[in-house]
């Protein structure tokens, strides 16, 4: 087959394998044939395009079933149009990546090939539950064993056509750096509350295994990328192990729809500031369109890191908290993850079950039982729980030889001297509380520990008094919810007396979702014991109560309720994604995208110089600070070059032009003084100016500021009680800082104050406004949105209407000036407007600085791009001088 002279093809028992030229890649990426391609691209790829049957060219049988679009190098792969019973649009797909794939792995005994089976119990698998059958799930994942480089490549094949799973195959040394180090003995404690305070307490931070973590966030990266058309698919991202992963993604795609759930907790910032790539996490996760926890405890310490570390606020949004990030607006999900209710109820009904159940039965007759289920590991309080049922047989002594705890402990996840040194104590407790209130027919605690059977927990749940779970930080523990359903249907209770008590830990994640539980302290050994002593003695009708109640929130909040509920909020959440002009900003972890409106567009220099030169009235309006100057100097006054610009643009007999400031008036008149002719609108426009020479007026005539008297002795008294916090005093009003003071006791204190002054000063013609880090008071009626209609109205009124009117400005009070602008000008869908109050072809430049959400329709990086742009506009002036700034003044009066 000759497609170019670059191509080769190699046959061999019947398999094409092809090595592609550059110029055929994209080509090759359309074919409706399954190719190995083979060279510097590591996918295969899907579609149907290229008919050439009659030639018989490739004899390779058609694809038995829909497989995905592949793209690992840039090009486009167009629609399909040959193939007329191909589905008209590419159905959604749901890609769930993962540290490990939700398989069972053995090798053959005889044929020593490896055999896999779906692990039924696994999170990853059961979550399809929540979505018809004819949804396509995709897995991409680790393996539980090592695969030979030779079987890689059939283990992938095999996997990908029978399971739909994609194996990442980490090699060894980065899987153990990657999972053993810096994921379980480094993120894991930390997230758990454990600080490396000495090496004996816990790792401290390793650049090596850093660097491990973040090679193998790139190795998923690159598997999804190969099976994701990031178009169309849903992406959803679990847990601690790939909290990058989401930057390589958004960096690959920047619409690609993305969602994160985090399994574990999330510290708090004072614990979470101490890892040193705290801010690399931190954006990684932004990328995502939704972020995951399990309770509104783990998603407040996320939004307090967040505030404190990147100086972002978070908001409600008709019901669901958003995070405003370069433009993009990304979405905190609060939803505890659920069970798979039919699974436990299937087990519950098998034969080896009932005899189980039948065995605990006789086995401990006439007993009350209390059971726990734990991992092996110092997080999970098991030694705390012992000494509490100690401290309970001590002080209830008729409860020995009627109490029985069952301890089941899961094998340990990972090893270490903790782990052993947890192990150890345990035995000791136990086999202490056995030796004081034991007998040889009589064991106050029975330990099992080995692995036990999915069977013989569910036997125990079903024949236990109470449950108890006793951890000093866990992310979300579902024995509760297990033990709810398997008394529920426990083969040997009466269907119409059905029971359960439970102790939890306020710790654990399952804890605010079970409001009949008795909640513990697990420090307090005292307030246990007594919690497991009421939970044994409570009424039967009580108990009734609070059974019923748990088991209808977690039949009804399973995993399947969890699954399809976190998909859609990430459906919503990324609709607005083609609406959007989207660019990326930012190297290596540090690389976010930029999310804006399609009109919204850099100022191009040429098209405004352009527009300038054609004009014969202009306006021109400018903020000071962030605009003129950089918030970050600081040297507040203007640059030599900023006053020569200003005076060769007020020189032009054609220009008019304001500074509208925040500033007090003395503050601008002396640092602006060179400029004679320049406009000055100081304290957002309660003084305006239209000349050095020329006298200050008063935006509000008659305006009564008596109102300061009332609001000065409120904001003193939120000062003295903010640390950090200052009163800026102005003649036209006042403004309350924080910018200095504790982020979140800041902003609490702000949404106090402005709660506080909106009703003192109900009645008083003052406005209260809150902007970032302030809370300021000011008359009614002042705003640089006033300033800029009273200077183009006045223009209007001497006969000089403007046709070229540009605003530029950088944060909240700007967004006036362009306000009233558009309303001024209207039909503002380009910049030539027409049939407008300023006349006829007038042509608008509303920008904002910085590339962030605004109503103007432009944007400049910063005060350097700005002061570029009006050199130009200086450059093309008539540098004429008009005779009288005087001349042109027109009083308020006479505007209005």
């Amino acid at each position: 087959m000759l497609i170019c002279h670059g191509c080769i093809c190699i046959s061999k028992n019947l398999t094409r394998t092809w090595v592609v030229s550059p110029f055929c890649k994209t080509l090759f990426l359309t074919m409706n044939s399954t190719l190995q391609i083979t060279g510097d691209m590591a996918s295969k790829s899907y579609a149907n395009i290229l008919d050439l049957d009659p030639d018989k060219l490739l004899d390779i049988p058609q694809t038995p079933r829909s497989l995905p679009r592949v793209m690992t190098i840039p090009g486009i792969i167009a629609d399909s149009n040959n193939d007329s019973n191909s589905d008209k649009t590419c159905r959604e797909r749901k890609i769930i990546v993962a540290n490990m794939l939700p398989l069972h792995i053995q090798r053959d005994p005889d044929t020593l090939k490896l055999t896999f089976t779906f692990d039924e119990d696994s999170l990853l698998w059961q979550l399809k539950d929540g979505f018809s059958p004819e949804t396509e799930f995709i897995y991409i994942g680790s393996l539980k064993v090592e695969v030979d480089a030779t079987e890689q490549e059939e283990v992938a094949q095999k996997l990908l056509d029978e399971y739909n799973c994609v194996p990442t195959f980490l090699p060894h040394d980065l899987q153990k750096k990657y999972y053993a180090g810096f994921c379980k003995h480094q993120l894991w404690p930390l997230f758990h509350y454990m600080l490396p305070m000495c090496p004996d307490h816990a790792d401290r931070f390793d650049r090596v295994l850093w660097k491990a973590y973040v090679s193998a966030n790139k190795i998923f990266a690159d598997k999804v990328m190969e099976v994701a058309n990031p178009e169309d698919d849903y992406i959803w991202v679990h847990d601690y192990h790939l909290m990058i992963l989401p930057t390589f993604l958004r960096n690959r795609c920047n619409r690609i729809k993305l969602g994160f759930f985090l399994h574990s907790p999330f510290p708090s910032s004072e614990i979470y500031r101490t890892l040193p790539v705290r801010d690399e996490i931190l954006k990684g996760l932004l990328n995502c369109d939704l972020i995951g926890f399990h309770t509104f405890d783990y998603a407040r310490h996320f939004l307090s890191c967040c505030s404190r570390m990147m100086g972002l606020d978070y908001e409600s949004k008709r019901g669901h908290i958003g995070l405003d990030y370069f433009g993009r607006t990304v979405y905190i999900k609060i939803l505890p993850v659920g069970i798979h209710m039919g699974r436990l109820e299937s087990v519950l009904n098998l034969p080896i079950t009932l005899r189980k159940v039948k065995e605990i039965a006789e086995r401990f007759k006439g007993k009350k039982l209390i059971v726990g289920v734990d991992d092996m590991d110092i997080f999970k309080g098991i030694s705390l729980k012992l000494l509490a049922f100690e401290y309970l047989l001590q002080i209830h002594v008729s409860l020995r030889g009627k109490l029985v705890l069952i301890q089941i402990v899961n094998p340990a996840r990972s090893t270490g001297k903790d782990v052993q040194e947890a192990k150890r104590e345990t035995y000791l407790i136990i086999n202490r509380i056995n030796e004081a209130y034991g007998s040889p027919e009589y064991s106050p605690v029975v330990l099992i520990d080995r692995p036990v059977a999915r069977y013989e927990k569910s036997a125990y749940y079903s024949m236990a008094d109470c449950c108890i779970v006793n951890a000093v930080r866990d992310g979300m523990n579902l024995v509760p919810y297990k033990y709810i359903v398997c008394r529920q249907n426990s083969p040997i209770s009466d269907e119409n007396a059905r029971t359960s008590m439970l102790v939890v830990s306020e710790f654990v994640g399952c804890s605010p979702s079970l409001s009949g539980a008795i909640r513990v302290n697990p420090w307090d050994i005292e307030s246990v014991a007594v919690a497991m002593n009421s939970a044994i003695v409570m009424k039967e009708s009580e108990k009734q109560l609070r059974h019923l109640k748990h088991y209808k929130y977690v039949s009804s909040h399973n995993v399947g309720y969890w699954a399809r509920s976190f998909l859609q909020d990430l459906k919503r959440a990324s609709k607005d994604h083609d609406n959007k002009r989207c660019w990326g900003i930012g190297f290596g972890l540090g690389f976010r995208v930029m999310s804006m409106s399609p009109g919204f567009r850099k100022l191009s220099p040429d098209a405004i110089v352009s527009a300038y030169k054609r004009s014969n009235k202009r306006a021109i309006f400018l903020d000071y600070d962030g605009t003129l100057v950089a918030h970050s100097s600081i040297v507040k006054t203007p640059s030599a070059e900023v006053i020569r610009i200003l005076n060769v643009l007020c020189n032009d007999p054609k220009n008019t032009v304001f500074i509208v400031s925040g500033r007090g008036k003395d503050t601008l008149s002396d640092w602006l003084a060179p400029c004679e002719r320049l406009g000055i609108a100081a304290e957002h426009g309660y003084f305006m100016r239209w000349g050095g020479s020329l006298e200050w007026e008063c935006g509000v005539v008659g305006g009564d500021l008596e109102w300061k008297e009332i609001a000065e002795p409120v904001m003193e008294l939120y000062r003295e009680s903010t640390d950090g916090s200052t009163i800026e005093v102005k003649e036209s009003g006042l403004v309350w800082h924080h910018q200095d003071a504790d982020p979140d006791f800041g902003s609490c204190q702000a949404k106090e104050l402005l709660v506080h002054l909106e009703n003192v000063l109900a009645n008083e013609p003052a406005l209260v406004k809150r902007g970032r880090h302030i809370v300021e008071v000011k008359p009614q009626g002042v705003s640089k949105g006033l300033v800029s209609e009273k200077v183009v109205c006045g223009m209007i009124e001497k006969g000089e209407a403007p046709d070229f009117v540009c605003c530029i400005g950088d944060d909240r009070s700007d967004e006036d000036m362009f306000e009233s602008i558009m309303n001024m000008i209207p039909n503002t869908n380009t910049n030539t407007n027409t049939n407008s109050r300023c006349g006829e072809g007038v042509e608008i430049f509303a920008c904002t600085v910085g590339r962030k959400p605004s109503k103007a329709k432009y944007y400049l990086d910063d005060t350097v791009d700005v002061v570029r742009l009006l050199s130009g506009l200086a450059n093309a002036s008539d540098p004429k001088p008009s005779s009288n700034p005087a001349s042109f003044q027109v009083t308020f009066d006479a505007v209005f």
